[in-house]
């Protein structure tokens, strides 16, 4: 018989065991020591099994906790198909050519009269990218149309930032329909449904400010400018498109990083009472190309990258708490980098392997808004060479 079984306690014990085991199993000892009883679990594992289970496993488990993110983007054309591909329509333009000319050019006929423009944008916090904005559309808006919350799509508290600076853009008073909107603050929700709250909201303001149908509405963030003549074409050439999205010139933190020309949310609406909604998605397959400027978190100061890391609907990005630290934020800045350590987000291997890395620096400064190249000493942190950031809070 190669096994006993003790009365008393109801344990049992190899015959053909060592002095541990046998102890483990003693019924002079009556105690089970979860130690003692791994060892014997493991006393027969070779070192390559140790090695694997101690030292490969948690490292494995440690590197999906910190690259999990890369790992799932760069297998994203795995998994997700890229979206249809929208219809470039070709942009032309010469200070020198007629209206006429550039509206046939375009396929479109000439009105009589230029049709009537509003531009509506949530505000957070994009003081400087705003002046910019609104000086470069200032000769064509028919009326600038501004919602202001008291809570980021995070639900975060914040300050009504444009209000306290309402005297630094007198320039658009006349022309300017601003409102305010209570915030939520509705701790764990979707951030995207704290947007799309406050987009519902701007079609209220809209209407506020007068739109009539026919009217142009330009759809897009503070930070995607479509150019001034561009502007210009679609308020005087007819027969455009009801809805027509616009190819920005897509940058990162300054003018001096140009990431690509794919930008294309912005988008211009010939505006129907009850039917054109508010919104930042694609709406349409027509694209009009080389209509602007993108210059995403384009700051002045590093406190103004870290309050839009923490307040965008992306926040989730910001996996690890050093993320925020000011140093880190200027040497990510200076360098190209992403500030969330992310891979781009692209839809092929091809695209994605091809923009892992920090941005090539620019160092054109041509085709850029007049108002920022008119007031260079003001704005010198948008333009190439200036990446050091304001640091005081």
């Amino acid at each position: 018989m190669w096994w006993m079984m003790g009365e008393a306690d109801g344990h049992y014990c190899s015959k053909k065991t060592d002095d541990i085991c046998g102890a483990l199993c003693s019924q002079e000892t009556g105690r089970f020591f979860s130690f003692t009883r791994l060892y014997c679990a493991l006393r027969g594992v070779d070192m390559k099994t140790y090695v694997f289970l101690l030292v490969i496993v948690p490292t494995c488990v440690l590197a999906g906790y910190i690259h999990g993110q890369k790992i799932s983007y760069f297998l994203r054309p795995l998994w997700e198909s890229p979206p249809k591909p929208f219809h470039d329509i070709p942009h032309y333009h010469h200070e020198n050519a007629s209206m006429e000319t550039l509206c046939k050019l375009h396929g479109w006929g000439v009105r009589e009269y230029p049709r009537r423009v509003y531009d509506a944008v949530l505000f957070s916090n994009e003081l400087d990218i705003l002046a910019v904005r609104w000086r470069e559309l200032y000769p064509y808006i028919t009326q600038f149309v501004l919602l202001e919350s008291n809570s980021t799509f995070t639900g975060l508290p914040k300050p009504l930032v444009f209000a306290s600076h309402r005297d630094e853009f007198k320039f658009i008073e006349s022309r300017l329909t601003y409102g305010t909107l209570g915030g939520r603050f509705v701790k764990g929700m979707n951030p995207f449904y704290e947007e799309a709250y406050q987009r519902v909201a701007l079609d209220q303001l809209l209407r506020i400010a007068g739109i009539t149908d026919d009217d142009l509405l330009l759809m897009s963030d503070v930070d995607e400018i479509p150019s001034r003549h561009t502007i210009n074409l679609l308020r005087w050439c007819d027969e455009i498109p009801k809805i027509l999205h616009l190819r920005l010139k897509n940058y990162l933190y300054s003018f001096e990083f140009l990431v690509d020309n794919k930008s294309w949310r912005a988008s211009v609406h010939r505006y129907e009472t009850g039917k054109t909604r508010y919104a930042h998605y694609r709406q349409s397959d027509e694209i009009l190309a080389d209509a602007g400027w993108h210059c995403s978190f384009c700051f002045r100061r590093i406190s103004e990258f870290i309050f839009k890391m923490k307040a965008y609907s992306h926040n989730d990005r910001v996996r690890f708490s050093h993320f925020l630290n000011p140093k880190r934020v200027q040497r990510v800045i200076c360098k190209g980098a992403d500030l969330f350590d992310m891979l781009p987000e692209e839809y092929t291997f091809k695209d994605i392997i091809g923009k892992m890395g920090p941005i090539p620096h620019s160092f054109s400064a041509v085709h850029l808004p007049s108002y920022l190249l008119e007031n260079a000493d003001k704005y010198r942190f948008l333009l190439p060479g200036n990446c050091i950031r304001e640091s005081e809070i």
